[in-house]
C-alpha cells in the first residue's frame, strides 16, 4: 500500500511541478535553487494557489458560479486532510502540510485571499467611469489586508518549507509579501483596470492631486499627468521600503533555502526597478523581467545552493 501511495505522490508532485513550470513566471526560477523535497513542496503550494486563482478569476463564469466552484474546491481540500481525495494537487498539498508543519489556518487564509474579489469588502468603493463600474481600495490599510491575504500568507507558508527557527522571520516574511504584491499591482495597473479593479488607494490618489477618473483615462489612452507620476512614485517608494525586510529575512532561513529566497527577491526587485525606470509604461503595457536577466540572477543562486548543501 505504501508503494502505491508513494507512486501516487510522485505523480502528484510531478503534476504540480508541470503547473509551476508553465505558469510561475518568477517563482519557478527560485524553486529550482531549492533542494528537491523543498522544491516539490513549493510547486505543490503554487499549484494549489494557481487552481484557486483560476477558479476565482474565470470571468467567463458568473460570480455565483465562481463562488460555488471555490466552495467545492475548498471543501475538497478540507476533506483531503483526512485522506479523502484523488486530486493530485490536493494530495501533494496534504503531504507538504504534513511534512513541513503548515497549519490549516494559513491555507484557509490563502483561499480567503483568492476569493476577496468575489465578495463585498470593507474599504472597497465602487467608482463609475464611462458608464462602467470599478472596485477601488479606499486606503492603504484596506489594501494592506488584501496584500496580506494574497501574498504575505504565501510568504508565511513558504518560510515553513524553507525552514526557520527565529520567530522574527514571520513578520519579515509578511512584509516581504507586501513588497512583492505592491510590485505586482504596479505591473498590472492596466490589466486590473480592464477587469474593473483599481488597487492603488484612492486616498493616495487624492494626496497626489489626481483621481480615479484621471487614472482610468490614462489606462484608456496612455496619457499620463505629473500627478499620476507622483502617485506611482509614492507606491514605488512604499514597495522599496517593504523590500528592506527581505534582507533581514534571508539570513534567518535554513542555509539550503537562502539562495532560493535571494533569487526570488532579486527577480521581483528587478521588476520594480524596471517599473521605476519607466513608470508611465504601466498604463500602456505590462513590464516584465526578460528571461536572460532571470537566468543571470538564477545562476549564482544555483551555485550558492550547491555550496550550501555540500558545506552547510
Amino acid at each position: 500500500m505504501s508503494e502505491v501511495r508513494s507512486a501516487e505522490l510522485i505523480a502528484a508532485y510531478a503534476y504540480c511541478r508541470a503547473i509551476a513550470k508553465r505558469e510561475a513566471k518568477n517563482f519557478y526560477y527560485s524553486f529550482v535553487a531549492l533542494p528537491r523535497h523543498k522544491s516539490d513542496a513549493m510547486c505543490a503550494v503554487y499549484a494549489f494557489m494557481r487552481k484557486a486563482d483560476d477558479l476565482s478569476d474565470d470571468e467567463s463564469l458568473t460570480l455565483e458560479v465562481r463562488r460555488a466552484a471555490m466552495a467545492e474546491w475548498t471543501a475538497g481540500w478540507r476533506a483531503s486532510v483526512y485522506g479523502r481525495t484523488t486530486d493530485p494537487i490536493l494530495l501533494a498539498v496534504h503531504d507538504t502540510q504534513s511534512r513541513f508543519g503548515i497549519p490549516d489556518e494559513l491555507l484557509e487564509q490563502l483561499v480567503a485571499g483568492t476569493t476577496l474579489d468575489l465578495e463585498p469588502q470593507q474599504g472597497v468603493a465602487t467608482q463609475k467611469f464611462n458608464g462602467e463600474h470599478f472596485q477601488a481600495y479606499e486606503t492603504f490599510d484596506a489594501l494592506y489586508r488584501y496584500c496580506y491575504l494574497v501574498a504575505s500568507v504565501v510568504g508565511l507558508v513558504c518560510i515553513r518549507i524553507f525552514e526557520y527557527t527565529d520567530a522574527r522571520a514571520e513578520l519579515l516574511a509578511e512584509q516581504t509579501g507586501i513588497a512583492f504584491q505592491l510590485t505586482n499591482i504596479l505591473r498590472d495597473v492596466r490589466e486590473d483596470a480592464e477587469r474593473g479593479r483599481i488597487y492603488l488607494p484612492l486616498d493616495d490618489m487624492a494626496s497626489a492631486g489626481t483621481s480615479a477618473d484621471a487614472f482610468l483615462l490614462a489606462v484608456k489612452d496612455g496619457q499620463t499627468t505629473p500627478a499620476l507620476m507622483s502617485l506611482l512614485q509614492t507606491e514605488i517608494t512604499r514597495a522599496e521600503q517593504y523590500y528592506s525586510a527581505s534582507e533581514e529575512l534571508i539570513p534567518l532561513l535554513a542555509p539550503d533555502a537562502q539562495p532560493a529566497m535571494r533569487v526570488l527577491v532579486r527577480i521581483y526587485h528587478r521588476l520594480l526597478d524596471r517599473i521605476a525606470a519607466s513608470p508611465a509604461t504601466v498604463f500602456r503595457d505590462r513590464i516584465s523581467v526578460p528571461t536572460p536577466q532571470k537566468l543571470a540572477i538564477l545562476a549564482p543562486g544555483l551555485i550558492q545552493s550547491l555550496l550550501a548543501r555540500v558545506f552547510g
